[in-house]
Order: structure tokens, then C-alpha cells, then sequence
């Protein structure tokens, strides 16, 4: 019987009160009778499990129709409690979804898990791409990697279908795609005859550029296509999702390294991918492939101890190659969602709190009538779970509403789509945070609130003053709220503030009226100097000739765009410092480029067109070149080494922040675009224009346009854009981040106020017969009025003090991003108080008046 009595517990217990022993006594019945004890047990099972499911539904829809007519009855309520909601589970929603996208989410490949990235390393740089001749060499002794694989930027002019444009993709070596474990949805991937350096040219294209250019045709296979001027055949394309090595890739060839590749071991341009080999955990796994690429690096460094004395190897998890600053935005935005989905949360309790409250008389009323406690429960319970799941609906429609608002924080470098999708996996977290915010904070209320369901509650008289355990809780809800609000304003203060300070950031150059666009030239075509220096002389010429320009050039790569080109430097007779190699960031210019960009010529002159290839070579240095090599002396005239060159200094620039604004440049180096001998460097060639002009870029650029068209018509123009959008551009994930993050806090703060107008109207009404009474013995309006207030500043105080302690922690979390701001920066922490008491104040003022207002005759008659 005790395993029956057992069973009954399915049933709701105002059911087994009114059942349970009748039923036993049927049941034990018929065990005396006899009667096959697996039959019996089989059929009293199953008609237990059914009439409870019966009983339960039964109930449900009593307790949903009760619900819709209570909330009717109360339209503002339900508004108000589902707007919070949604407001706190919408934006846990959508920062979830982001931040599982980029740094949670398996990467769309096979064993993703198992694919790292193999990167080389010295003194100065903790990752540095490999050269052909350490990857050849490590693929060689990789035992812990089931495969490896290299692949190197490329960036060719598509020409031959319509208007020439310019696309990004990778070379890859064959071993690359059938690693990543993706098929084609056309054709086929490259085979070890693609990649020797007899073969034909072949090409995959992407799924996007399928569509785009050749219009999805399923013929598009053995198709000729001209990458800069040389001919490829199509063999396949990759599927729609497929994103490798970053979005922006839209062809891939073979990469065709030959014996030349190999001669340079400093020649770093590979990047080398992994996939560690099955049977042992990842930890294990990752672990025997770090330890042997020690080995390796050790052997190559007594192998070759001029090149590779302290260069290292390093393998890091494709899944972790995102940058620290990305991972410290996310995760800031994840803590403040939590922020807000927790005041959201506390701020529903209250409301349920105080709703619960003022119910009291209808629940004693019940509780006259028979109703049980565990039946006063679930009704509240679903209520609560009504309005939670009516705001994660609600929720869920914002959180997709603002996903596309949050892509400026996904990584272009990694190979994922823009923004993620709100599939199930996101729903499930939805759905989650609805039951909890419905559970979690809607059980309290409810438990609280039929504790005591007597006669009591009957009596007008008997209501609790607001000193009370209830009044107790509901402060201390509030007070968590402020203290949630103030968390969030801090740390969107201290980001707002450091977002500002890198908005001042001196970029070393003037980047408004600066017009830039591209035009990589193709090397088959101008890979001696003669055609390139007759094509930038037209190009060049013309566009100054333009109305309202007043200057233009060419750069090998602009700043802040392209943040490589770094090559060692030799001095003569200084010995190398094997702890402290020295490097400059490399650039190629024509004349004229210092002043189009409005860099400072600190000392000599600038680059000429008599800086030809019969002329000495001359270089113009920046001004940390001259600190890091020549402090305190005069460098004009000075020869130094680079790239195979021995220029001397004939001009110093002041420095410009070639990596970005928040990270230092190493010391640069320009050299004129005339000293460059035929097949020389090919990737320097410079390719980017730089104009500057009063007109805007929709003015200029069909004259443009016409100018390259006429100097070569097969030559695409990209990356058309202004410095200014450059420069904004590195701090826009920051603001997107601001932005949210101010809206997080506008929200939190404005919850808060509600809270405490809600808390203190809500004493008011309780405490009716106490102000009348106050007032009939003398007191005046101002006595009133401050203890109001006074009620009021004590929650914000407390929790002004609780937030400013943690906005310290959370800010000394936030350190790596606040960009040279102090975690205690007390202007924003006394900034943040005082909005504090000012949202104190607002949300005080109606239940002031409204104390004021008690007319005491009628307050005392009221009980």
C-alpha cells in the first residue's frame, strides 16, 4: 500500500484529501479479493496516470481562465509586469546569442573542436605567421597532428565577366579543405596536382559569388575566369555557410609554393592550420602538440641558428583566435545583461509582491470558502508563469529585433556568418530564462503571500505597517535594484568615457577631406616598375588637375587597414639584440603623400620623383625609428638596412598609429615607389590612393573613375571609403558596445525608479491611517513630506554604497578596455551617485504628494 499511497501523489493534494483514502480502501479491496497482482498494479497504474494528467488539466484551465479575468481586471499591472519581462530576458536573449555565436558555439566544420591554428613566435610577438620553410619543416616531424594544412591571404582582380571588380579569397594548399571536412555543392575541392607549379590555374568560388556574378549557372564548371589577368578554370563551388578563413573570402586557389618559397626562413606569410589527432581527450591532445612543437622549434633553431634562434612555434584552438578586446566586449555585455535581467527580475517580484499584498482579503475570503493552500499556490503560480511567459515571447521578438544591432561585435577574421540565427539552441536559453524569471521570483510572492491566509486578513485593521517583514523584503528588492542600476552606470560610464578619450586619440594624420580608394595592380601585368610608374604618373596627374583637390598619392597599404608589412631592420656596426629585434612597419609612397595625408615632416624632405631607381636610395623615417635608433642624434644622412635595401634618411615624419588607436606602431619606414626593381617585392607596390579634397565622394569619384578606366580599363576599383570612416571604424564595436550598454543602464535606472515609486506608493496607501493620524496631532506638511524622503534617500543610499563596491570590482574587470582610464575614476562614480538621488527624487515625488494629499477625518474613518 505504501507504493500506492506513493502513486496518489500525482494527484493535486486537494484531490487526495477528498480521494486518496477511499481509493485506498478500493484498492486494498480488491488485493483481498485476489485479483492477478500484475494485472492490478498494471491497471491502477495507467488509471492513475491518467485521470492525474485529467485532474491537472482540469485545474490548469480553472486557474488560466481565473488568470485572463484577474488580469483584465488589472490591465496596468499586466503591462507593466510583462514590459519588465520582457525588458530583462529580451536583453539576456539577444547578448547570449552574440556571445555564443563568437566565443561558444562549435565553428561550422568537422571536429571543429580538434582544428587549431599553428602560429610561430618571437622575443617581441607571442604570434607571427610562419615562413614556407619552418611550415615545410614542422609538417615534417607534426606526429601529434592528423593532418596540416597552410593557407596565405589573396586579394586578385576579377576581370572577363562585366564590369572588373576586386575580391578577397585565400591560396590553400590541397591538404585544406578535405581537413575542414566541407564538400562542395559543385564540382570538386583541389588534389595534389592542382598545387604542383606546372599545373593549370583552378579556381573554387564561393557560394556568394556563384550567385552574384555568374548568376548561380550550374555550367559555371570549366568556366575560364581572369584573376588578375591570368587564367583559372572553375572546379567547384563551396556551399552557402561555408566561411573560410573569414567571411570577406569569396575564391580560393592553390597555393603553389616553390623552391624559391623556401629560401627565406624570415619570409613569414603562412598561416599554418592543425588538426590534432583522435583517441586522447582535447586537453591531451593540445598538450602533446604544444610539447612537440617545443621540440621542433629547438631543433630548427640548431639547425638554422641565424634565422631561428628565437623563433618559437605555438598552437592555439581555431575556435579561440578571437582577440582579447572581443572577448572582454562580450563578456561585458553579457554581465550587464545579467545586470538588467536580475532589476528586471527583482522589480517583477515586487510587483507580484505587492499585488499579493493587496490581494489579501480575496485569498482570506477563499481560504472561508475551503479553498487549500497548496490550491492558493498554484493559482498564484500561474499567474506568475502567465505574465513570465507572455514576456519571454515579447522577449524573444526584441532579442531578434536587436541581434542585427550587435553584429559590429562579431569578428570579421572568423570564419562564421554575420549574426547568428535564432534557432533553437537560442530558444532554449529563452525558454529557460522564462521559467526561472516565472519560478524564481514568482514563488516568493506567492509563498509569502499565503502564508497567512486567515480571518485575519479579513479586518481592514490588520494590514502590516511598512516596517514589516513584507515591507522588509520589499526594500530590500528595491535596494538590490539600485544596486544592479548603479553596477551598469558605472561600467557604461567608465567605457563612455574611455570610448572619448580614444575619439582624441592623435592618429598622426588629418583624416577629414581625405578620400582614399583601391587599385591593386595585378603583378602578371605590372610587375616591372615601368608600367607602375606610368600608371600612378597618369592617375596621379590627372586627379590633382581635378577641381578641389589639392593633393593626392599612392601607399603601399593605409594605415589602420593593413596592419602588417613589418620587416627587421639592420644598423651598421650595432650589434643585434636577440631579446629586442629590431623592426619598422614598411611602406612605399609616391611624392606628395605626407601632405595629402597631413603628416608632419618634423626634419628634411619628402619623397621625390628624382628618388628614382638610378638615384641612392632615400628613405623618410618616423619619429620612433629615430627614438629607438638614434636618440639625441641627428639621422638625416644616416643608412640603415630593410628589405634587401640600404636607404638613407633624407626626412622624419611624425608618427602615425599604423595598428590602430589603441595599440602602439612599431617605428616606420617609407620608401619611394621608383626605387623598386622589377619583380621586387610585389606585395608593396603601392595600391592605395589617398585624396584630399573639399568636395564630398559622391562628387568626385565618377571623374575618378573615368580617370582609371582610361589608364587601365580592366582594373577594378575597391574599398572605396573616407580616413574618417577609417578612423571611426576602429572604435565602432566599442560603440556599439556604449551604445547598448548606455540603454542597459537607461532601462536599469529607469526600473529602479519604478521600483521605488512602487515601494513607497505602495507605503503611502499602507500607512494612510498613520499619516492621518500624524496629521490630526500637528504634524506639518514638511514632517510628512521627510519622512517620505527620508524613506526613499535610505533605500538609495544603501544601495548606492552596495553598487559602488561592486562597480569598483566589475570596473577593475573592465580595466583592459577602459584605455588608460582608472577603474575609481571618481568622476564618473560621483556622477553616477548623483543620478542615483536624482532618479531617488523623481520617483519619490508622487507618493510625497500623494501623503501630502491625506485628508486625516476621512483617513481615520477609513478603519
Amino acid at each position: 500500500m505504501r507504493l500506492y499511497r506513493l502513486l496518489l501523489h500525482l494527484y493535486p493534494a486537494s484531490f487526495r484529501a477528498e480521494y486518496g483514502g477511499q481509493m485506498c480502501a478500493v484498492f486494498a479491496q480488491r488485493r483481498a479479493n485476489g485479483e492477478n497482482p500484475a494485472a492490478l498494479w498494471a491497471e491502477s497504474m495507467l488509471d492513475i496516470l491518467a485521470n492525474a494528467l485529467r485532474v491537472h488539466w482540469d485545474i490548469l484551465r480553472q486557474d488560466l481562465r481565473y488568470t485572463a479575468r484577474t488580469l483584465a481586471r488589472t490591465p496596468g499591472f499586466a503591462v507593466t509586469a510583462v514590459l519588465v519581462a520582457a525588458l530583462g530576458i529580451g536583453a539576456t536573449t539577444a547578448a547570449f546569442s552574440i556571445a555564443d555565436h563568437v566565443l561558444l558555439r562549435p565553428l561550422p566544420f568537422a571536429d571543429s573542436d580538434r582544428l587549431v591554428k599553428l602560429w610561430e613566435t618571437e622575443p617581441e610577438y607571442s604570434r607571427m605567421e610562419l615562413s614556407p620553410a619552418n611550415y615545410r619543416d614542422w609538417k615534417r616531424v607534426g606526429t601529434a597532428f592528423e593532418s596540416m594544412a597552410a593557407y596565405r591571404g589573396l586579394s586578385v582582380d576579377l576581370s572577363g565577366q562585366g564590369e572588373p571588380e576586386r575580391i578577397d579569397g585565400a591560396a590553400v594548399t590541397a591538404e585544406l579543405f578535405p581537413m575542414l571536412g566541407t564538400r562542395p555543392v559543385l564540382g570538386r575541392l583541389f588534389t595534389e596536382e592542382d598545387d604542383r607549379e606546372s599545373a593549370g590555374g583552378t579556381a573554387i568560388l564561393s557560394y556568394r559569388l556563384w550567385q552574384a556574378v555568374f548568376g548561380g549557372d550550374a555550367g559555371v564548371l570549366g568556366r575560364k575566369v581572369m584573376l588578375d589577368q591570368t587564367p583559372y578554370v572553375v572546379i567547384g563551388v563551396m556551399p552557402r555557410e561555408f566561411f573560410f578563413p573569414s567571411r570577406d573570402a569569396e575564391i580560393w586557389t592553390p597555393m603553389r609554393l616553390g623552391a624559391a618559397a623556401y629560401e627565406e626562413r624570415n619570409d613569414t606569410y603562412l598561416h599554418g592550420v592543425g588538426k590534432l589527432r583522435p583517441g586522447v581527450t582535447l586537453e591531451q591532445a593540445l598538450e602533446q602538440a604544444r610539447a612537440q612543437a617545443q621540440v621542433a622549434a629547438g631543433q630548427l633553431a640548431r639547425m638554422y641558428p641565424k634565422d631561428n634562434a628565437h623563433v618559437g612555434f605555438t598552437v592555439i584552438r581555431v575556435r579561440d583566435e578571437v582577440s582579447p578586446l572581443t572577448r572582454r566586449l562580450l563578456e561585458a555585455l553579457c554581465g550587464a545583461a545579467f545586470c538588467l535581467l536580475l532589476i528586471a527580475c527583482t522589480n517583477l517580484a515586487n510587483l507580484l509582491l505587492a499585488r499579493s499584498l493587496a490581494r489579501r482579503k480575496e485569498l482570506a475570503v477563499r481560504t472561508a470558502m475551503g479553498a487549500g493552500r497548496d490550491r492558493l499556490v498554484r493559482q498564484m503560480l500561474t499567474e506568475s508563469l502567465i505574465l513570465a511567459v507572455l514576456g519571454g515571447a515579447l522577449g524573444v521578438a526584441l532579442a531578434a529585433g536587436a541581434v542585427p544591432l550587435l553584429v559590429r561585435l562579431v569578428p570579421q577574421s572568423l570564419p562564421i556568418g554575420e549574426a547568428p540565427a535564432m534557432d533553437l539552441r537560442v530558444l532554449g536559453i529563452a525558454a529557460l530564462l522564462t521559467m526561472l524569471t516565472a519560478v524564481g521570483f514568482g514563488v516568493l510572492p506567492t509563498v509569502r503571500a499565503c502564508a497567512k491566509t486567515d480571518l485575519s486578513g479579513l479586518r481592514e485593521g490588520g494590514r502590516e505597517g511598512v516596517g514589516g517583514r513584507r515591507e522588509r523584503l520589499r526594500s530590500g528588492l528595491v535596494i538590490a535594484e539600485i544596486t544592479a542600476s548603479v553596477v551598469l552606470l558605472v561600467s557604461s560610464g567608465l567605457l563612455i568615457r574611455a570610448l572619448w578619450r580614444l575619439q582624441t586619440v592623435d592618429p598622426g594624420f588629418r583624416p577629414d577631406g581625405v578620400l582614399t580608394l583601391r587599385t591593386s595592380l595585378p603583378m602578371p601585368k605590372y610587375e616591372r616598375t615601368a608600367p607602375r610608374e606610368q600608371f600612378y604618373t597618369h592617375v596621379l596627374g590627372e586627379i590633382r588637375r581635378m577641381p578641389g583637390v589639392s593633393s593626392a598619392a599612392y601607399i603601399s597599404f593605409l594605415p589602420m587597414v593593413v596592419r602588417g608589412g613589418i620587416r627587421p631592420v639592420t644598423l651598421p656596426g650595432v650589434p643585434l639584440d636577440p631579446s629586442h629585434p629590431p623592426v619598422a612597419s614598411l611602406r612605399f609612397v609616391t611624392p606628395g603623400f605626407f601632405e595629402t595625408m597631413g603628416i608632419a615632416l618634423r626634419a628634411g624632405r619628402d619623397i621625390r620623383e628624382s628618388d628614382s631607381i638610378h638615384a641612392p636610395d632615400a628613405a623618410v623615417v618616423s619619429e620612433s625609428f629615430v627614438r629607438e635608433f638614434w636618440r639625441g642624434e641627428n639621422p638625416l644622412g644616416r643608412r640603415f638596412q630593410i628589405a634587401s635595401r640600404n636607404p638613407m634618411v633624407v626626412g622624419v615624419a611624425g608618427d602615425v598609429r599604423v595598428r590602430g588607436l589603441e595599440q602602439s606602431s612599431e617605428p616606420q619606414v617609407y620608401l619611394s615607389y621608383r626605387q623598386v626593381g622589377d619583380g621586387v617585392s610585389p606585395w608593396y607596390a603601392p595600391k592605395d590612393l589617398v585624396i584630399r579634397s573639399d568636395a564630398g565622394a559622391a562628387g568626385l569619384m565618377p571623374a575618378i573613375r573615368a580617370i582609371i578606366r582610361n589608364a587601365d580599363p580592366d582594373l577594378p576599383i575597391s574599398d572605396v571609403r573616407t580616413m574618417r570612416d577609417i578612423v571611426d571604424g576602429e572604435t565602432a564595436p566599442r560603440a556599439v558596445q556604449v551604445r547598448v550598454l548606455a540603454a542597459f543602464a537607461g532601462m536599469a535606472l529607469l526600473l529602479a525608479g519604478i521600483g521605488i515609486h512602487g515601494l513607497l506608493s505602495f507605503a503611502v496607501s499602507m500607512r494612510t491611517q498613520e499619516i492621518g493620524v500624524r496629521v490630526a496631532l500637528g504634524a506639518q506638511p514638511r514632517n510628512v513630506l521627510g519622512m517620505v524622503l527620508r524613506q526613499g534617500a535610505a533605500l538609495c543610499a544603501a544601495g548606492v554604497v552596495l553598487g559602488t563596491a561592486l562597480a569598483y570590482v566589475a570596473a577593475r574587470a573592465l580595466e583592459a578596455l577602459l584605455a588608460g582610464i582608472k577603474p575609481a575614476d571618481s568622476a564618473t562614480f560621483a556622477a553616477v551617485a548623483s543620478l542615483a538621488f536624482v532618479m531617488m527624487l523623481a520617483g519619490t515625488v508622487v507618493p510625497a504628494l500623494r501623503a501630502l494629499r491625506v485628508n486625516p477625518i476621512s483617513a481615520i474613518r477609513m478603519e
